[in-house]
Formats: C-alpha cells, structure tokens, sequence
C-alpha cells in the first residue's frame, strides 16, 4: 500500500507540472531566416491589388540604410501548399478574401504552430475591402512584426549571455543592454563605454555614453547629433591619422520620441562615416534621462559591414540597445 501511494503522489505531481507548464514550450522552433514573411494568398491575389498593396507596406525600404533593402522579403505560398513546412515559419500573414466574410478584420496571433511564431490574418469580403484592411492596418502589421523580431533577438541575448558584462556597464551607468555571445568591451571611460561583435568582414557596435543634464535640456535632434559628433571624435578614432567617427552629412537623420512600456527615449537613425576616410554605414541611438535627471544617457548602435546587406546585422544590434534596463529592474 505504501508503494502504491508513493506512485499516486509521484503521477499527481507530475500531472500538476505538466498542467502549469507554458503550452508554446510544447511546440516546435520557428523556422527561416530574421527579416522573412511568409504570405499565404492564392496567385491571382499576390499578383494583383493585394499583394501589391502588401508589399507597399512591409516590403517598402528599410530606413536609413546606404542601399536599398527591403523592410521584409515577402515569400509567396498558396493556401493549398501551406502544410508543416511552411507553418512553422516564424512571421506568417494569412490573406482571406471570400464573400462570406461577415467583417473586415485583422487578427494577431502568437505561437500557433511553433514557438516563437507571430502570425496575422487579414479577412475581407472582396478585393477593394481588403486594400483597404492592409492600408488601414500597415503601420499596425510593421510594428507587430518589428517588435516579434526584436524580441527573438532579446531572447536569445538572456539566454546566451555574456557573463559579467552588463553588470560592468551598470557600474557606469546604473543599467545595462543585454549582450550575447561574442561581444566584448573594446574601451571604456568615466562616462563612455564601447562593446562591439567584430568579424573579419564586419562589425557590430554598441556605446554607450552619458553627460550632465545642464539646466534641464530637451533631447532634441540636433543636441543629441552634436554630443554625438563631440564624444565619437574624442573615443572613437578612425584607421588612419586624424580620422575619427562622426555622423553623415549626406542625409538628414530621422528622429522620433519612442514609448516602450515604462521606457522613454529620443530616438535618432541615421548614417555614420569616417572624417578624413572612407567608411560608413547606419547607426541607431537612444537617449534618455538618468532616474534622477541629473544626467543624460544615450545608448546607440551602428554596423559596418562593406560586403554584406546590413538590414538584419542592424537589427540584430539594435534590439541589443532596446533591451537596455536599469540594475534595480533586473530579475
């Protein structure tokens, strides 16, 4: 009898893990590469008005980058040949155009064939009401699928992280990204900190530097580009003598106030070369006030990479610099 008990307590403890256990960590791992999406539609709708109208939106430039590459590479497969292979592909839309659609809509999904999937379906009755979901919904879709890919890499940084080095940050700065495998400091100061991911054909970097809060500055544009250009001229040098980092003069840098859950930041995009040299490329930062004010922060970004499209290598590093939060936050 005692046997039999220890077995009943042993199947009943089992039976409550296995019912608090996350559903999704059940399923398989996502599938195709960073910057894909996987559109379900017949032919006829991918050729014609919707699939054109897609690809308006989410296959539109990627900003600021030296050369074009698309925001997504959009891949086409019909309903009929939408089987495992492709469902368990990481980003999916799924276009339903049929007259017994009673309302136009888009429905967001997470997980629903493997994990960490992010799928929508768009629903309309006919061609015209369905141009009209897509254009109503493109800045929606764009965000739902930058913020999965930005997590994925966010995930991956928790889990492969690089021991010890987010907690140096935090000493200067009172918080810290997350860094992955393969990064490394490559200097710091008192107020300024460099870690970068370098091959022999690229190079992904991150700095991080802050400056006083002097009578209660606004984080505009061009006072974030000129501390900017001040601080990489004095840390970051170039190859050859009296070349340093600065920001491109060749187009005007996006700036845009970002609301992330409890975060705030200035956010500027733009490109970066080399004075007196002949290197260049994109660069993302973020800047904010300190907890107490006193002090402006600004983290950012940038990748060098002359042989290869840089759309995922940026995306890669900045959703490094999105994962910034402060030490006292930490889990």
């Amino acid at each position: 009898m005692k046997l039999r008990n220890l077995l009943l307590i042993v199947v009943a403890a089992l039976s409550l893990v296995s019912c608090k256990q996350d559903p999704s960590s059940l399923l398989p791992n996502i599938s195709g590469k960073a910057g894909e999406i996987v559109v379900v539609a017949s032919k006829g709708d991918w050729e014609a008005e919707p699939g054109s109208a897609l690809r308006s939106v989410l296959a539109k430039d990627f900003p600021y980058l030296p050369q074009s590459e698309p925001h997504y590479t959009l891949f086409n497969v019909p309903q009929a040949s939408f089987k495992q292979v492709f469902q368990l592909h990481r980003n999916i839309i799924i276009v339903k155009i049929d007259e017994s659609v009673t309302e136009n809509k888009l429905i967001a999904q997470e997980n629903v064939w493997a994990n960490p999937q992010t799928v929508i379906s768009l629903q309309a009755k006919d061609v015209l009401s369905m141009m009209k979901l897509i254009e109503d919904n493109g800045t929606k879709m764009l965000n739902i699928f930058d913020q999965a890919e930005r997590n994925r890499v966010i995930r991956n940084c928790k889990e492969f992280e690089v021991g010890g080095l987010k907690e140096k940050v935090a000493e200067v700065f009172g918080g810290s990204p997350y860094f992955p495998t393969g990064y490394s400091i490559k200097k710091t100061t008192d107020n300024f900190m460099w870690i970068s991911h370098e091959t022999n054909f690229t190079n992904q970097g991150v700095f991080i530097y802050k400056y006083p809060n002097d009578n209660n500055a606004t984080l505009t544009c061009n006072s974030i580009i000129e501390k900017r250009n001040q601080v990489l001229m004095e840390n970051v040098p170039g190859m050859t003598q009296n070349s340093y980092m600065t920001t491109s003069k060749a187009v005007v840098p996006g700036y845009n106030w970002v609301k992330v859950g409890k975060k705030e930041f200035a956010e500027v995009r733009g490109l970066w070369d080399v004075e007196n040299d002949f290197m260049g490329g994109p660069f993302v930062s973020h800047s904010f006030y300190s907890k107490d004010k006193s002090e402006i922060i600004t983290v950012e970004c940038f990748v060098y990479a002359p042989k290869y499209d840089k759309r995922n290598y940026l995306r890669q590093v900045e959703s490094i610099i999105y994962s910034f939060t402060w030490e006292d936050e930490w889990k």
